[in-house]
C-alpha cells in the first residue's frame, strides 16, 4: 500500500487509475532517471519525468495534474526508448493531460488546454497538424492575435508554414481512432 506523504492517505487509487487508463506498468519504475537524462525538454519542466512517476506512485494527484510538465512533454518517446523497463512515459503524460482536462484542474501553463484541443482538432480534420490552421484557430480562441506575428511571418516567408493543408488518405481511420478514444474515455 502506498501512503501519501503529504496527507497520509492511500495513494493506490490514483496509481491504479493511471495504470488502467495508460496501460503502463508505472510500478516498474525504479527511478534510474534515464528518462529525465534523455528528455529534450526537461529544462522547462517543473517536475522531471521520473519524479512524475514517483508522485503518481505516492498518490499525489493534484501535484501531478497541475504540473507544467505534463503539458511541456513533447511526446517524442525518448524516455520510453531509454527506459530499461519499457515504461512509456509519453503515454502516461497523455493520460495525465486527459485527466487534468476531465477534472477541470487549473493547469500549469496558460492556454495549454486550448492549444491541446486545437492541436487534436487539426489532426482529426487533416490527418496531421496543419500549422496555419492550428495557429489561426489557437489565436482566434485565445484572442492573442499580435503575439508571435513576426515569427509567424518569418516562418511563412521561409516556406515553413503552408497556405493549404496537406492532402491525406485515411480520414475515416483517423476519425475512427478519435471516436474509439472518445468512447473509451467516457465509459
Amino acid at each position: 500500500m502506498n501512503m501519501d506523504e503529504q496527507t497520509g492517505e492511500r495513494g493506490d487509487s490514483f496509481l491504479l487509475e493511471v495504470v488502467k487508463a495508460s496501460g503502463e506498468a508505472i510500478e516498474n519504475c525504479y527511478q534510474c532517471q534515464k528518462c529525465a537524462a534523455g528528455c529534450p525538454v526537461a529544462y522547462s519542466m517543473d517536475i522531471l519525468p521520473n519524479q512524475i512517476l514517483r508522485h503518481i506512485q505516492y498518490g499525489h494527484r493534484e501535484k501531478v495534474l497541475s504540473s507544467k510538465t505534463i503539458w511541456i512533454c513533447a511526446s517524442c518517446y525518448t524516455c520510453g526508448v531509454r527506459c530499461p523497463n519499457n515504461v512509456s512515459i509519453a503515454k502516461i503524460m497523455d493520460t495525465l493531460r486527459h485527466l487534468a482536462i476531465q477534472e477541470g484542474v487549473k493547469l500549469g501553463e496558460k492556454d495549454v488546454s486550448t492549444f491541446h484541443s486545437v492541436f487534436l482538432d487539426s489532426i482529426k480534420s487533416n490527418g496531421r497538424v496543419y500549422e496555419l490552421g492550428l495557429i489561426f484557430n489557437f489565436k482566434n480562441k485565445t484572442r492573442d492575435f499580435l503575439k508571435d506575428r513576426e515569427l509567424g511571418w518569418k516562418m511563412f516567408r521561409r516556406g515553413k508554414i503552408k497556405l493549404l493543408p496537406p492532402g491525406f488518405k485515411g480520414k475515416k481511420e483517423i476519425r475512427e481512432i478519435f471516436n474509439t478514444y472518445k468512447k473509451g474515455s467516457s465509459g
